[in-house]
């Protein structure tokens, strides 16, 4: 069987898998999470083995290191991915849900109720993790998926697809719910965007050019994750303590995820301020690239390039920029932003309203750190993805954002004139 063939069986199982899934109970549901629970910590040497293989692949094909950060699992990520996998399973299911009630004048009831979208196509590159929280979304959505992971993940995803499937098989749950694309060759990817027979909804995992070129070639609806090129604008009514908690924070604690700072804004009414806002990342090992005032400061801070403020450097690296107050901010963030996600640092509830009205972004905090832009964070669960599009879903991607509607109408032998 040639890689057409094999991505067009795949497809055929499955859309047979998505049909009885459909039906699955919470309970069926709980226990097959139970079991995956289990077998993950069971497996935890057999995990950490693959991934080892990854890892040395991905040393001798000189990946850079934030992309290496992004694939290396630990104990204590396995840790967090049977986390994330009870905290899915406590999720409200978000299947057969009346979202509304109505009647019309003539006798007619109406109800909207939540329902699958039927077979999920996820493509992702080096973040392993991606592999488990796409599979128990799926699930909890009844959502039957195929997997496309990238070669530099390719053999920790192939394990845990693995215990994923058998860990459905010991729940009894239908056949090939979950699947995974077994190649890494780039044609099966163009194949899998082709088969809108099959396939309900492509989401892809990755950088800008994955990105451009699913969407580009893509015959599926896409709910895209763009890059995150996130910012954080500290207002001349800030809280100074509270700016340099969050401004190190959304940086530094973890650089190479998409929610993390790549610029940073300062109102010019608190410039003066700006060096006792910087150093600690500077002390921490973050290179500062920033504007003519800012490089001025530290003979080590650089200048920033226009290339500078539209890059997501996904690293220990801000761009830095001294603006005219929330106007400035709102122009520069319009200009540059992804609409991934932005933070405001300011006491002024009117400054914070401007702000949020005015930047088009999928995520708006106030007082927080960009970090917080997660699935999880956002209390459901786990994410399949942040997405900056405005249609199906925005933002943190949960299972219940995996549904779509049916009507159900109630009658009692009405028929129209």
């Amino acid at each position: 069987m040639n890689i057409l063939e094999t991505i067009n069986d795949l497809g055929k199982k499955a859309k047979a898998a998505s049909v009885k899934i459909r039906v699955l109970k919470s309970e069926e549901k709980n226990i097959a999470y139970e079991y995956l629970e289990k077998n993950i910590k069971d497996k935890t040497d057999v995990i950490l083995n693959a991934n080892k293989l990854d890892i040395d692949n991905a040393i001798k094909n000189n990946l850079s290191k934030p992309l290496i950060n992004r694939l290396k699992v630990s104990d204590d990520s396995i840790s967090g991915i049977i986390k994330s996998i009870s905290e899915i399973k406590n999720q409200p299911d978000p299947i057969g849900k009346i979202l509304e009630n109505w009647e019309q004048p003539n006798g007619l009831k109406f109800s909207k109720i939540s329902v699958p979208l039927g077979v999920l196509g996820v493509i992702y590159e080096s973040r392993p993790n991606v592999t488990i929280d796409a599979s128990c979304l799926a699930l909890k959505s009844n959502n039957a998926l195929i997997l496309r992971g990238g070669s530099d993940s390719f053999h920790t995803s192939s394990e845990l697809v693995k215990i994923i499937i058998e860990s459905f098989e010991n729940a009894n749950l239908p056949q090939n719910i979950i699947q995974m694309i077994p190649t890494t060759d780039r044609e099966a990817v163009d194949h899998l965007l082709e088969m809108n027979n099959y396939v309900n909804v492509i989401i892809p995992r990755g950088g800008k050019s994955l990105i451009k070129k699913i969407n580009e070639k893509s015959k599926i609806p896409v709910i895209k994750h763009l890059e995150g090129l996130c910012h954080v604008y500290v207002d001349k009514d800030a809280n100074i303590e509270i700016a340099k908690k969050i401004i190190f924070n959304s940086k530094l604690r973890r650089p190479e995820i998409c929610g993390a700072a790549e610029t940073l804004l300062i109102d010019s009414e608190i410039k003066d301020m700006a060096h006792e806002l910087i150093q600690p990342l500077y002390e921490a090992g973050c290179k500062i690239r920033g504007d003519n005032y800012i490089e001025s400061l530290n003979n080590n801070f650089d200048l920033a390039t226009e290339e500078d403020w539209s890059t997501e450097y996904l690293d220990k690296i801000i761009s830095i920029k001294v603006v005219d107050g929330v106007k400035g901010a709102i122009d520069h963030i319009n200009n540059f932003s992804s609409n991934h996600t932005e933070s405001i640092i300011t006491e002024n509830e009117q400054t914070f309203s401007k702000f949020y009205n005015n930047i088009d972004s999928a995520i708006i905090l106030k007082n927080a750190s960009t970090q917080f832009a997660d699935g999880g964070e956002f209390g459901f669960g786990a994410e399949i993805g942040i997405s900056t599009d405005k249609l199906h879903v925005r933002g943190p991607v949960g299972a219940k954002h995996l549904t779509t509607f049916k009507y159900i109408v109630h009658g009692s032998g009405q028929s129209r004139s």
